[in-house]
C-alpha cells in the first residue's frame, strides 16, 4: 500500500525500540543516523505511523517518531498513574537519552506539539528546533471551570473500571470509525489503525490505553499557556490548517504564534491531520527549516 504521499511507499520506515523507566518505547525510524536529530510526537490517539506519509518528503533527517506511552505499541503508564504532559515530556526525554542525543529538534503534531513545546520551553539547552502542527503551548482553561474539570476527570477516572475492550472482527469498523470522528480519508486511517490495534481471540481491540479517554483533570491558563510560548526559545515554525478546529479558534491562535521569540507561522488549507492527507504541502513548507 502507498503511504508516502509520492508513491515511494513506506521502506524507508525502520521498527524502533527502546527501554524507559515506564518499559519499552517503540515507533518508526525514518531517514538515516547522522542526519539531523528529529523527535516526531504525534497526536492524541495516533501513533508513529501518523508520520508515515510526511517523513520521506523530509530530507537530511534522523526521524524518529514514537508511540508515546500508551499509545500504539508503547508501553503504558504503570497503574495508579496519570497521563499528563508533563510525565509525557519527561518519557520523551528519557527516549533521547537513550539515544545518546544532548540535543535534537522537535516536530510535533497536534497533541504531541503540545507535548513539545512544553520540552522546548522547560529545556532550552537541548532542543535545536521546533515544528508544531496545529497546536502550540496547550489548550487553556478558564478559572471558572477549574472545578467543573476537576470533577469531571475524577469521577470519569473512578467510573473507568475494568470494561472490557471492545472486538473488532476485522479492520473495517475501526477504520470507518476513525474516518467519521476525524474526517480521514480511508488511507490515511487505514496506516492509523492498523498500527493502533492488537489481534485478540476474535479478531483485534484497540491497544491504546482506555485511561487516555479520561478528561484532563488540570489545564493552565490562557495566561500560563502564553507565558509558555514566549519561553520557547528556539526558533519555531507554526503550521495551522484553515479552517481553525473550535478548540483552537482565531484570532488567538495566531496571536499567541506572534508571542515566540523566534517563530513564525504557515496557514494551509485542509484539516486537522494536513500532515497525513497534504505531506507534501506540510512538507514544503516545513521546507529546510529543521536543517539549518
Amino acid at each position: 500500500m502507498d503511504v508516502s504521499g509520492d508513491g515511494s511507499g513506506m521502506a524507508d520506515a525502520r521498527e524502533f525500540e527502546v527501554g524507559i523507566g515506564i518499559g519499552t518505547v517503540r515507533g518508526l525510524r525514518f531517514g538515516e543516523e547522522g542526519g539531523r536529530r528529529v523527535l516526531a510526537l504525534h497526536g492524541w490517539l495516533d501513533n508513529a505511523a501518523s508520520f508515515v506519509p510526511l517523513a520521506p518528503l523530509l530530507s537530511g533527517l534522523d526521524l524518529v517518531a514514537l508511540d508515546l506511552p500508551g499509545h500504539g505499541r508503547s508501553a503504558h503508564q504503570p497503574a495508579g498513574t496519570d497521563y499528563t504532559f508533563v510525565s509525557a515530556v519527561h518519557q520523551v526525554l528519557d527516549v533521547a537519552d537513550a539515544l545518546g542525543w544532548t540535543h535534537f529538534a522537535l516536530l510535533g503534531h497536534s497533541m504531541g506539539a503540545g507535548i513539545a513545546s512544553l520540552l522546548a520551553a522547560s529545556m532550552p539547552e537541548r532542543v535545536e528546533r521546533l515544528v508544531a502542527i496545529e497546536a502550540l503551548g496547550g489548550l487553556p482553561e478558564t478559572v471558572e471551570q477549574t472545578v467543573p474539570r476537576l470533577r469531571e476527570a475524577i469521577a470519569s477516572a473512578r467510573g473507568l473500571g475494568t470494561r472490557p475492550l471492545r472486538v473488532f472482527p476485522d479492520l473495517d469498523a475501526p477504520v470507518r470509525a476513525r474516518m467519521r470522528v476525524n474526517a480521514l480519508s480511508e488511507p490515511v486511517a487505514r496506516l492509523l489503525v492498523e498500527r493502533g490495534v492488537r489481534p485478540v481471540d476474535g479478531g483485534h481491540v484497540w491497544c491504546s490505553d482506555p485511561r487516555l479517554t479520561i478528561p484532563t483533570a488540570m489545564r493552565m491558563t490562557g495566561e500560563q499557556v502564553d507565558a509558555l510560548v514566549a519561553g520557547i526559545e528556539c526558533p519555531t515554525r507554526v503550521i495551522y490548517a484553515e479552517p481553525a478546529q473550535p478548540y483552537l479558534p482565531e484570532p488567538d491562535r495566531s496571536r499567541r504564534a506572534r508571542l515566540l521569540p523566534d517563530g513564525d507561522l504557515v496557514v494551509l488549507p485542509g484539516g486537522h491531520h494536513l500532515h497525513m492527507e497534504q505531506p507534501g504541502d506540510v512538507a514544503a513548507a516545513i521546507g529546510d527549516f529543521l536543517l539549518r
